[in-house]
């Protein structure tokens, strides 16, 4: 059964959620980044340099096991995704920012994923414990992420009434297809997770609340619009937990290290509704400041 559900099961899943990504997408979202370049290239340096070096921190001040360690560290190497992009939506931000961003992140992670989770590697294995993605498991990522989201944006460009009309019950199907991904996790190493869940719990928190929290900071300090300064949060603070899980479970062959990404995905949607509604209520602070007489 564990078989069935790592070769076939995890990454069918996954391609059902990156062909709805696909299915949102066009070529135009690519290039409109040339629009809004700064606020672009700023949401791309935190997400891609600042937040794995937080996580690395993160990892080494708690101690993790070498597994749930470089579980951690594909977590944060895990693009946003259609959750962010929902998010956003919700409390105000620049969703059109937000696609492009998913757009690009979704390229850009084939080649750090597997060179950030070489660094875990690197830094957390030992003499006895020694690993690495080779490249045919960068080909394994490749195919996982890219080629179901390409086959979705050719939908969407032969048939897009087709594509709108799937839009919102493949975003349904996505959240139960992660809860199923994450329920499957849980039950397969439930001793595991019993015995670290506290401090999974709290550093998996810890990191969505700190990726939420510099995604919206370092965008606003750096003089980015409000709007784009929410999207580009929720774009840094919602990782894709189903790819981190998948490429652990499927492309790693080990389930410990998935753990971070089911903890998180559970935990996820509570911070980032949380954090909205805190943005939200400052942001009508801040207007309400501005408009007095």
């Amino acid at each position: 059964m564990g078989s069935v559900l790592t070769t076939i099961v995890l990454p069918v899943a996954l391609g059902i959620i990156m062909l709805g990504l696909g299915l949102s997408l066009t070529l135009g979202d690519f290039s409109r980044v040339a629009k809004h370049p700064r606020a672009v290239i700023i949401a791309l340096l935190v997400q891609l340099i600042l937040l794995p070096a937080i996580c690395f921190g993160l990892v080494f001040a708690f101690q993790l096991p070498l597994f749930l360690a470089i579980g951690m560290i594909l977590l944060a190497a895990s693009p946003g995704g259609t959750t962010a992009n929902l998010y956003s939506h919700l409390f105000g931000g620049d969703v059109a920012l937000n696609i492009s961003l998913t757009a690009i992140n979704s390229v850009v992670a084939v080649f750090t994923l597997p060179l950030l989770t070489n660094l875990a590697f690197d830094v957390f294995s030992t003499e006895e414990q020694s690993l690495t993605i080779q490249f045919s498991k960068t080909v394994e990522v490749f195919a996982l992420v890219l080629l179901p989201v390409a086959l979705g944006m050719l939908v969407r460009w032969w048939k897009p009434e087709f594509a709108t009309r799937m839009d919102r019950p493949v975003r349904i199907t996505s959240i139960v297809i992660l809860a199923v991904v994450i329920l499957g996790s849980v039950i397969s190493n439930r001793e595991v997770l019993l015995a670290n869940f506290a401090q999974l719990a709290l550093i998996t928190t810890l990191f969505c609340l700190v990726s939420l929290t510099i995604g919206y900071w370092v965008p606003r300090l750096l003089r980015v619009e409000r709007s784009q300064a929410i999207a580009s949060s929720f774009e840094i603070g919602i990782h894709n937990a189903t790819l981190a899980i998948v490429v652990a479970q499927t492309v790693l062959g080990n389930v410990e290290m998935s753990l971070p990404g089911a903890v998180y995905g559970v935990l996820m949607f509570f911070i980032a509704g949380a954090f909205g509604f805190v943005i939200a209520r400052t942001g009508q602070r801040a207007s309400l400041s501005t408009t007095a007489p």
